[in-house]
């Protein structure tokens, strides 16, 4: 019996902020893409609404409901609550493993038909997820079955997030130097700072950014290195003498350190199409500055016994496999051993050197990516996939009694 996919309406996503801004970021452009561009009615839950507020400044920090942009948003306060099937949308989605309430997956069994349920990975260019990406895991004791499902950079995975209009707005902004100096001045940078090499600076605390620094003042490019509040900074007051809050800025040799107010991720993607190169970490950012088509280098986020040295090293391979002085200079970043131990006073000559072919290269990466479709789209059409079977499945049952 062939039956059309069931439509969804509506989706729930919970989200625990671990990396402060990676998780929320990426669970919020996925919430406004599934709403604005697909019509579900979604659900965010989130257990951290002060990180939130900080990439959506309309988030309220004290409200346990609210409407933000056409989505709802829960504040996800513990593993407790009372649920019943009429809370459970078509769809449910939990980010990287966070645990939904025992009560909620309770009412989940009780929903006839049953929700889909998906555990939405982490990003990695690791061959294995490959073989992990949409299997399926059955709950140990209620009929309620998960599957996983994988972003990544091949057809065997679930794609990269992007909006539609993404690359033409992109495209848009550099093409026009002067609105994208209206957009710079307007975060109070200066002619004198524009004109020089741009280069955003968004990486976690232990990043050697001292010897980054030391490297840039002393070269002959002139430099302007704008850094949101609150990032680096230990490393970024050292450099100015004085507390780095946003409209900080000083110049030593040929660097200017400039701090910026923290921005909204409609004007963080902004951010990266103005630079020439862009300092990113954790995932949201990374996926964001692959869609920049600027060159870049990852600050991955630390896991236990450096195994995000071998995640580092696999996106490398894929993207960077031709580029050795970007691949250097991404290893260095993160403190991964190299032999021989090279500093930033040789990596950085050379990563300059190489910024217009690795801008050009980013141009055909962003064409293969484009080839693996839509992470949300792939996502959407997946469940609907899983939501037709078990239609399927229903009324084969009904028809056997």
């Amino acid at each position: 019996m062939n039956l059309p996919p069931s439509p969804a309406r509506s989706l729930a996503l919970f989200c625990k902020v671990v990396d402060n801004f990676g998780d929320i970021g990426i669970c919020w452009r996925l919430a406004r893409q599934l709403q604005h561009e697909h019509g579900i009615a979604v659900t965010l839950w989130v257990d951290d609404l002060v990180s939130f507020r900080r990439l959506c400044p309309p988030v309220q920090i004290d409200v346990d409901v609210q409407q933000v942009g056409g989505v709802t948003v829960c504040f996800w306060r513990d593993q407790e609550g009372t649920f019943v099937p009429d809370d459970v949308p078509d769809i449910v989605i939990e980010f990287f493993g966070c645990e939904l309430p025992p009560a909620y997956v309770a009412a989940m069994a009780q929903c006839t038909p049953r929700p889909v349920w998906l555990n939405l990975e982490g990003l990695s260019a690791e061959a294995w997820v490959e073989g992990c990406h949409t299997l399926p895991s059955p709950h140990p004791r209620l009929p309620l079955t998960k599957h996983f499902f994988f972003p990544g950079f091949t057809a065997q995975t679930g794609g990269l997030l992007h909006e539609a209009g993404l690359l033409e707005q992109r495209l848009q902004c550099q093409r026009d130097p002067i609105a994208s100096a209206t957009f710079l001045a307007a975060l109070g940078v200066t002619p004198t700072e524009i004109a020089a090499l741009k280069v955003s600076l968004f990486c976690y605390p232990h990043a050697p950014v001292a010897a980054l620094f030391e490297a840039w003042q002393h070269g002959a490019c002139a430099i302007t290195c704008l850094v949101p509040d609150g990032v680096a900074t230990d490393a970024v007051s050292a450099f100015l003498g004085e507390p780095a809050v946003p409209g900080a800025v000083r110049t030593v040799g040929a660097l200017t350190v400039r701090v910026l107010k923290f921005v909204a991720q409609p004007d963080y993607d902004r951010l990266l199409w103005a630079c020439d190169l862009n300092f990113v970490r954790g995932e949201d950012s990374f996926v964001r500055a692959q869609w920049a088509g600027r060159a870049f280098i990852w600050h991955i986020y630390p896991q236990d016994e450096n195994l995000h040295h071998v995640k580092l090293r696999a996106f490398l391979q894929r993207y960077a496999a031709g580029t050795a002085s970007l691949t250097a200079a991404a290893l260095c970043w993160n403190g991964v051993d190299t032999q021989p131990a090279q500093d930033w006073s040789v990596l950085w000559p050379r990563l300059l050197a190489d910024l217009p072919a690795i801008a050009r290269e980013a141009t055909g990466w962003q064409q293969q990516m484009l080839v693996n479709g839509d992470m949300t789209a792939n996502l959407l059409k997946f469940a609907l996939a899983l939501r037709s079977v078990t239609k399927e499945n229903k009324v084969q049952s009904a028809v056997a009694r």
